[in-house]
């Protein structure tokens, strides 16, 4: 079966909040909401329509990553890009769970991100990792990423990738 993205429902809490804490160690962060599960998902609802954004967050598609009915993954599609952004995180942040890697499921998470940011009329798509994350700088060539730098942000080393999304120039 293949893997879709979607939005988060409520059965899918148990599952998200363990994968929150597998990833915690390696430094990603799952569920960048607080709560209780009905207001992570109205706050992810509101951050998807645009409505009631926190300061320097913009509007967001928050997806889960799903194959043969497990989670796998998850996805933060940023509509556009702030000056944070710009700098350090892009347009796409994506996260496998550890018992999945290795098996496509990162690369197919950014080809679809990408194919929905040019549905949104986003050409150039920034797509960022830190300098020695090697897997997820192969996940963003395969998808036809473009090195553009690495810069230093505090301690960290970010490479930052553009990739074409083939979306027409609008106008």
């Amino acid at each position: 079966m293949p893997l879709i993205l979607r939005p988060p429902r409520h059965d899918d809490e148990a599952a998200l909040r363990r994968m929150h804490e597998q990833l915690l160690p390696d430094g990603f962060e799952i569920l960048l909401v607080e709560g209780t599960w009905e207001e992570v998902l109205e706050t992810l609802r509101k951050e998807a329509a645009g409505e009631d954004l926190r300061p320097g967050w913009v509007r967001s598609d928050f997806l889960v990553a799903e194959v043969d009915g497990a989670l796998v993954g998850r996805v933060s599609i940023r509509h556009e890009l702030n000056e944070q952004l710009l700098e350090i995180n892009g347009h796409v942040g994506y996260a496998v769970a550890p018992e999945h890697r290795r098996r496509g499921h990162a690369t197919e998470i950014l080809r679809q991100s990408v194919q929905r940011l040019a549905g949104l009329g986003v050409e150039r798509v920034l797509v960022t990792c830190d300098e020695d994350n090697a897997g997820s700088a192969a996940v963003i060539e395969t998808n036809g990423g473009v090195l553009e730098d690495i810069r230093t942000v505090g301690d960290r080393r970010i490479r930052r990738y553009w990739i074409d999304s083939g979306s027409p120039v609008p106008g």
